[in-house]
């Protein structure tokens, strides 16, 4: 469960709620360039710009504001998965999703770094939601897989390790985003270097997954 935010017990106005995501967005910052263990409060309200007494009424803890923006991140990390559609074409499906996970690392690289220095330190804050929800949806489109195979739609795979391996493919592009533009080079530094990912990212896995005569 989140941890209690300040005030929570009065009805929060519209400048509240505005207050709370100022310090999330700062905190966000914070956390995705220092990790949970170097980030303070201090250095969230200076971000923020407000004192830390004003702060800590909306979070009483580091911890609120690390777990409020991670389950934020999970929920909006699932949202692609989710719209696997059983009844599409697959070839369809896999590519639109490969495409709209590396949108993602396009446009929300700080919730990916987040998201991944949870992950690194143990996923002490997510662990229930990864063995709970995360994995029951996995399964789910782990199904839908098995059963294009099945139908001959697809090649038979591991369907979760060809989910395992587009997460890691296409959030490659955000954890490690200063590398892949030091290697790419200034030529390459725009968003193209995110149409170039897909192409080749839809190539690789709708090769291995084309059934062959």
């Amino acid at each position: 469960m989140p941890i209690p935010r300040a005030a929570q017990t009065q009805r929060r106005t519209r400048i509240q709620e505005e207050k709370e995501e100022q310090i999330l967005e700062a905190a966000l910052d914070v956390f995705s360039q220092n990790g949970f263990k170097g980030a303070t409060i201090d250095q969230i309200a200076e971000v923020a710009g407000m004192s830390k007494p004003n702060l800590l009424y909306y979070f009483r803890t580091k911890e609120a504001m690390h777990r409020a923006l991670i389950e934020r991140v999970l929920d909006t990390w699932l949202d692609p998965l989710r719209a696997f559609d059983a009844e599409g074409n697959p070839e369809s499906e896999i590519r639109s999703y490969i495409r709209r996970k590396l949108e993602m690392a396009r446009d929300y690289p700080r919730e990916s770094r987040l998201f991944a220095n949870e992950v690194l330190r143990g996923a002490p804050l997510i662990e229930d939601e990864l063995k709970g929800p995360l994995k029951q949806l996995v399964d789910e489109k782990a199904e839908v897989i098995r059963a294009w195979a099945k139908a001959g739609k697809i090649a038979k795979c591991d369907p979760y390790h060809l989910i395992f391996s587009i997460w890691s493919t296409t959030q490659h592009y955000a954890d490690f985003d200063v590398q892949v533009r030091a290697v790419l080079g200034q030529e390459k530094d725009g968003d193209g270097r995110f149409e170039d990912a897909a192409r080749f990212l839809e190539q690789l896995f709708m090769g291995g997954l084309s059934i062959r005569a």
